[in-house]
């Protein structure tokens, strides 16, 4: 039991003030992030010990014992830890998470400590220091994998669970033959956490609904700014300096696309120079307190032609049809019959053209479910649930390929439909830049403006 939090663990019992039957829970003033005792914002509290419940509860349902966690989302999402981007790819932070009991984490120490010190929502013991080999940096046969394995294996032994399947969300091989060695059966928990993440709290929303915020800001400056003669990554750092500066925790990527490199999309920014005329696509990924983006807009510099207003039009009639589906109980393939097949704009499968026009969940993660698209949910449909909360992208090229349009927008699945968290106009191709002006189109002397 926590010492030092009013509220007791989710493995114990639910706190006073969430109760999952009231429905949404109220948030005050959407976009602040200070505290103040005067009205109920997002509340750290309640948010952590909602998202424990729903992996406990995904947990009990399932045939499986225990969960092994390496993911940092999903260690994030049961702990309510996070150490920074450093360590997303290190793979030796650890969670295992049993039937009925609290998470218990091992983490680098110095982590480790800090959490004992000032993380009360789990008893101290629970957070320990914890060495990996690092992605193999450390040689096997000093014996690191087959420690860290017969420690879980102890543990999964004392509680009665050696017996029964355990989950793993992401594994190095290594340390997968250890825990083989140590007769435990391994199964996917990957699954069970991106179905207890798919569902959000209000708090969840929230967080998300902030974040989109913040990319709002970011996308009212670059249009401020795009003109002809800056670059690409001129826009990368205009964006993440806005970020960083208004309480962005990460800025993952921005992808920063114009003229003839948006078709085909390579998904990368490089040094071009933007020029007049040019269309310019953007996809800004950040997140606010774990919660993250993916946000794309597209605009033209200086001028636009009929071509590439026309392909403008075609992505938002894509992207208008599928959101018009969005509500509960609606399944995938409603959503997903609205988009173009791969051969109507280039491609020869889905395959090859997967990525440009479809559906993912967000949330902790930049993918996570529902994922909908033409290549799986015909055959592999989904039902939308109140709370579910993803992302909406569509794609199309101008016909000669000189240029191309990219809109995203991002949602939440509402009791009557669905509630848009991206708010940068995309309703049609704006121009940004220089407004070039005739003499014959200036006011005439002394005329009304």
């Amino acid at each position: 039991m926590p010492t030092n939090d009013s509220s007791p663990s989710p493995a114990t019992g639910s706190p006073a003030f969430y109760h999952a039957s009231e429905g949404p829970t109220p948030i005050g003033s959407p976009g602040a992030t200070g505290t103040v005792d005067w009205e109920r914002r997002v509340d750290p509290d309640r948010l952590r010990h909602a998202r424990l419940a729903r992996a406990l509860a995904e947990l009990e349902k399932s045939s499986l014992g225990a969960l092994i966690l390496f993911d940092m989302n999903n260690i994030r999402y049961v702990t309510g830890t996070h150490i920074g981007n450093w360590a997303r790819d290190k793979y030796f932070r650890c969670v295992l998470l049993m039937r009925g009991q609290d998470p218990i984490l091992w983490d680098i120490g110095s982590a480790a400590k800090t959490h004992q010190m000032f993380a009360p929502w789990l008893p101290t013991g629970n957070w320990r220091a914890g060495v990996s080999t690092w992605r193999g940096a450390v040689p096997t046969d000093v014996g690191i994998e087959a420690g860290n394995a017969k420690r879980l294996a102890d543990l999964l032994r004392e509680h009665g669970l050696a017996d029964e399947p355990v989950g793993v969300d992401v594994v190095e091989l290594p340390v997968l033959r250890a825990l083989e060695r140590e007769g435990l059966h391994v199964e996917d928990g990957q699954a069970l956490l991106l179905d207890a993440r798919a569902i959000k709290s209000a708090d969840e929303i929230a967080l998300l609904d902030h974040a989109a915020a913040l990319v709002d800001g970011a996308y009212e400056e670059l249009y401020r700014t795009l003109r002809a003669g800056i670059r690409e990554n001129d826009c990368v750092a205009l964006v993440s300096r806005y970020l960083y500066e208004n309480g962005s925790e990460e800025v993952e990527a921005v992808n920063s696309i114009s003229g003839e490199r948006c078709s085909p999309h390579p998904h990368v920014f490089s040094d071009r120079l933007i020029r007049p005329g040019d269309t310019a696509y953007f996809d800004i990924i950040h997140s606010f307190n774990g919660y993250r983006t993916c946000y794309y807009r597209t605009m033209n510099v200086g001028s636009a032609t009929a071509a590439q207003r026309a392909a403008y039009a075609r992505a938002r009639e894509y992207m208008d049809n599928a959101i018009a589906e969005v509500r509960p109980g609606a399944s995938s393939t409603d959503i997903v019959r609205h988009f173009p097949a791969a051969q109507e704009f280039g491609f020869a499968t889905e395959e090859e053209a997967f990525g440009l026009q479809y559906c993912h969940g967000i949330g902790l993660g930049l993918w996570e479910r529902p994922l909908m698209s033409r290549y799986h949910s015909f055959e592999h449909p989904i039902e939308l649930v109140e709370g579910m909360t993803f992302a909406i992208e569509t794609y199309w090229p101008t016909l000669d390929g000189s240029a191309a349009a990219r809109i995203e927008e991002e949602l939440v699945v509402t009791a009557d439909g669905c509630r848009l968290l991206t708010r940068f106009p995309a309703d049609q191709l704006y121009v940004a830049g220089t407004r070039y002006w005739t003499g014959v189109e200036l006011p005439a002397a002394g005329g009304t403006h």
